[in-house]
Parts: C-alpha cells; sequence; structure tokens
C-alpha cells in the first residue's frame, strides 16, 4: 500500500523573545493512501501544528515531511501553494465558510481559485452537496444552515479539487452528539466509497478508536496506539 506522508524527526519550535516553545519535539509518522488517520493528545500537544505542516500551511523546524515522494521541506512557497490547492482538502473545527456565499458558492471557491470559470464548476458543486445531502440547500447562505448543515459544506469543499487527502482539524468538536455522528458517517461512507485517505485530529476517543490507524501524541512524539 502507498504512502502519502512520511514524517521523519519532525520538530516546530516557536519563539516568543526570549522564550522558546518545543511543541513537536521528535514526530515519526507513516499516513497511508485510502485509510483513515486519526491524531489524537491533550489539549495544546500539538495536533493542529502538525496537520499545519502536513498541510504546508506552516513548516518544520527540523526533520523532513514527504508528501507522495516530494520533501515538503525543500518546496518554494510558490510550489506548496499549487500543491496544496490541487492535492490536500481542508476541514476545520469552525468551518470557514464565507458568510457572503452560498453553500454552492463557497464549495466551488478551490476551482475558482485555480482560474476556472464558474459556468465550469457549477455541475461540479452541485454533484458534490447533493452526495454530502444538501442537494436542496445549495443557495442557502451560512447563517441559514445549521452546524451540521455548514459542516457537510466544508467537507464538499475540501473534495472540490479531487484532493489526494483530506485534512481534518476536529471536524465534529463544534457539533452536539447526533449531527456528530452524521458528520462521521459521512467522512467514512467517503473514504470507503471513494477511497479518500483522511487524516483527523481529534479529542474524541470514539472517533479514533473508528480509525484504521490511531496515532497519539505525547510529549511532542507520536506514539501509535494501533495500525490496522
Amino acid at each position: 500500500m502507498d504512502d502519502i506522508y512520511i514524517c521523519t524527526h519532525v520538530k516546530r519550535v516557536y519563539r516568543t523573545g526570549p522564550q522558546i516553545v518545543e511543541v513537536l519535539k521528535d514526530v515519526n509518522m507513516t499516513v497511508r493512501k485510502g485509510l483513515i488517520t486519526a491524531v489524537s493528545g491533550v489539549s495544546g500537544a500539538g495536533k493542529t501544528t502538525l496537520l499545519n505542516l502536513l498541510g504546508t500551511l506552516d513548516r518544520p523546524t527540523g526533520g523532513s515531511i514527504q508528501f507522495r515522494d516530494k520533501d515538503l521541506t525543500r518546496l518554494d512557497g510558490r510550489t506548496l501553494n499549487r500543491l496544496r490547492n490541487a492535492e490536500m482538502g481542508f476541514v476545520f473545527q469552525f468551518y470557514h465558510l464565507l458568510p457572503e456565499l452560498t453553500a454552492f458558492e463557497n464549495v466551488m471557491l478551490p476551482g475558482l481559485v485555480r482560474g476556472q470559470k464558474r459556468s465550469a464548476l457549477a455541475e461540479r458543486a452541485t454533484k458534490l452537496l447533493d452526495q454530502v445531502g444538501l442537494g436542496e440547500r445549495l443557495h442557502h447562505k451560512s447563517a441559514e444552515l445549521s452546524g451540521g448543515e455548514q459542516q457537510r459544506v466544508a467537507i464538499a469543499r475540501a473534495l472540490f479539487n479531487e484532493p489526494q487527502v483530506v485534512l481534518a482539524d476536529e471536524p465534529t468538536g463544534n457539533l452536539d452528539e447526533s449531527t456528530s455522528k452524521d458528520v462521521r458517517e459521512l467522512i467514512w461512507h467517503l473514504n470507503r466509497d471513494r477511497g479518500i485517505t483522511f487524516v483527523i485530529v481529534t479529542h474524541e476517543e470514539s472517533m479514533a478508536r473508528q480509525a484504521d490507524a490511531w496515532l497519539r501524541l505525547v510529549d511532542g512524539r507520536i506514539e501509535e496506539v494501533y495500525n490496522k
């Protein structure tokens, strides 16, 4: 089975004046293609920091991150931007939808960023929203959608450019138990039905237990709980 990510001795240090904070000290991990990998840990353990490094939103202080045989630490900013937009999708706890846009328009954003014409994107956006159960909510703005519906829009947006991997930061952390279950089931369906690789940062042990691989961040290092 192919590997999407291989992290070797990854470190991330932040400096605030004279103070040095080692968030990630020595992270070694592999994310396998087509599987769901969950990363858990206590608050402040560095879970979001790690996800940002995987998504090229930040750079490590040391070590290397291989993404499909490319060393992300050696690529320039422009190349990383193209790679991120074409091959990675992102889902955040607080959705990050643009409130002035409809669900339909929010989902099309990744294609518009790539310079594609709106008319060419409409069919795909409609199809994705239908697949996540929002076929009748295309023209509703964020304020007119429930939290669970907004997260479904965010997932559809993450899938728009057919990424190799979706990076999800606490995707159910802002939802009630019932809605959380619905979003979790949607993620697992997309993984099983379409073979999409997911890396999910979560504080929910029940979600981590469902994943194909469960990694725990402890003291800036990865501990493997299991890897099926």
